[in-house]
C-alpha cells in the first residue's frame, strides 16, 4: 500500500489561495490590513473583499490599492440593506475560483507569515482555527504602515512602549516556532472555526452550503465550523503560529435577541447534526 504524505504531495497542497476579508464603512482601518498584506512572505494569494454596503469612500481606496498592481484584490459588493453579512460571503465564495479560502476581517493586519502558515498547515479534510490578538485603540491609531512593514506591530515591547498593557496573551507573539507549536498543543481552547482567522478548502464550504443567511453577528462563524464538523470535517489548532493582530472598534450591531437567536441556530445544528443551511449559497434543501 502507498502511503500519501500531505505535507510533501504538492498535489494536496492549496494551488489558488483567496483571503476573504469582509468590510464596512472603515477605510482608515481597512488599509492598514492592505499594509500587513503588502509585507507577507508569500505572496501567492488574492485578496477577496467581501463588502457588506460601504460607501464610495471604501470603493476608492480598494480601486487606488488595485492600480498600485502589488496586491491582486477583487470586490465584491452589494447594497446596504442592514447587516449582511452572512450574505455577502456566500456570494463570494460562489464567484471565485480560489481553491483554498483564509477567512478574517477588514479590521485585522496580519502577521508576515500568515499566508504562509495557512499554506503550510493546509490538509484535505481539516479546517484551521487560528489566532488573533486585540489591540488598544491607542495602539490601532498609532500604527503606521513602517510600523506594520517592519514587523514592529507584532513586537511586545513596541505594543507597551506605545499604550498597549502588558498581558499574558502576549504570549501569542512569541515568535520561536517550537514554543508556538507547543503551545498550539496544550492550549485548552477548542479548535473551532473563528471568522477573523481560519481557512479551509473552498469545496469544503460548498459542500455544507456557505453561511446561514439567517444569523446575524454573533457566532455565525461558529455555526459554519459546526456544520463542517458534522460533515465530517476535523480542525486543526494554530492559534499561536498564525496571528492577526485586531483593530479596536466598536460593535453596533450586538443585541442580546440576536445573541440568543443565534445560539438557538447552533443548538439545532448540534443536536441534528446538520450539515446543510437552506438559507446559503443555495436557497432550499441539498440537491439530489
Amino acid at each position: 500500500m502507498i502511503k500519501v504524505n500531505f505535507k510533501k504531495d504538492l498535489r494536496m497542497k492549496p494551488q489558488k489561495i483567496g483571503i476573504v476579508i469582509t468590510t464596512y464603512n472603515n477605510p482608515a482601518w481597512l488599509e492598514k490590513c492592505f499594509w500587513g498584506w503588502q509585507a507577507q512572505t508569500n505572496k501567492n494569494f488574492t485578496l477577496l473583499i467581501a463588502d457588506d454596503g460601504s460607501t464610495q469612500e471604501t470603493k476608492a481606496l480598494i480601486q487606488r490599492y488595485q492600480a498600485q498592481n502589488n496586491l491582486t484584490i477583487k470586490h465584491y459588493w452589494h447594497e446596504d440593506l442592514g447587516f449582511r453579512k452572512c450574505e455577502i460571503l456566500n456570494k463570494v465564495i460562489a464567484a471565485t475560483d480560489c481553491d483554498y479560502l483564509i477567512f478574517t476581517d477588514g479590521d485585522c493586519v496580519p502577521a508576515p507569515n500568515l499566508v504562509q502558515t495557512h499554506y503550510d498547515y493546509a490538509e484535505p479534510g481539516y479546517f484551521l482555527s487560528a489566532g488573533y490578538f486585540k489591540l488598544n485603540m491607542a495602539v490601532s491609531k498609532a500604527v503606521t504602515e513602517d510600523d506594520i512593514q517592519a514587523g514592529k506591530l507584532f513586537e511586545k515591547q513596541w505594543l507597551i512602549a506605545n499604550g498597549q498593557p502588558k498581558s499574558h496573551k502576549m504570549g501569542k507573539l512569541n515568535p520561536n516556532p517550537l514554543y508556538q507549536r507547543i503551545m498550539n498543543k496544550l492550549t485548552p481552547t477548542k479548535a473551532t472555526w473563528n471568522g477573523a482567522n481560519s481557512s479551509t478548502w473552498t469545496k469544503d464550504i460548498i459542500a455544507v452550503n456557505g453561511f446561514n443567511e439567517d444569523m446575524q453577528y454573533g457566532g455565525l462563524d461558529r455555526e459554519l465550523g459546526e456544520r463542517l464538523w458534522n460533515n465530517g470535517m476535523k480542525s486543526k489548532q494554530i492559534r499561536y503560529s498564525a496571528i492577526f493582530m485586531h483593530l479596536d472598534h466598536k460593535r453596533g450591531y450586538e443585541s442580546k435577541e440576536i445573541w440568543q437567536k443565534n445560539y438557538d441556530i447552533r443548538n439545532e445544528v448540534i443536536r441534528t447534526k446538520s450539515t446543510w443551511t437552506t438559507n446559503g449559497i443555495i436557497k432550499g434543501n441539498r440537491p439530489d
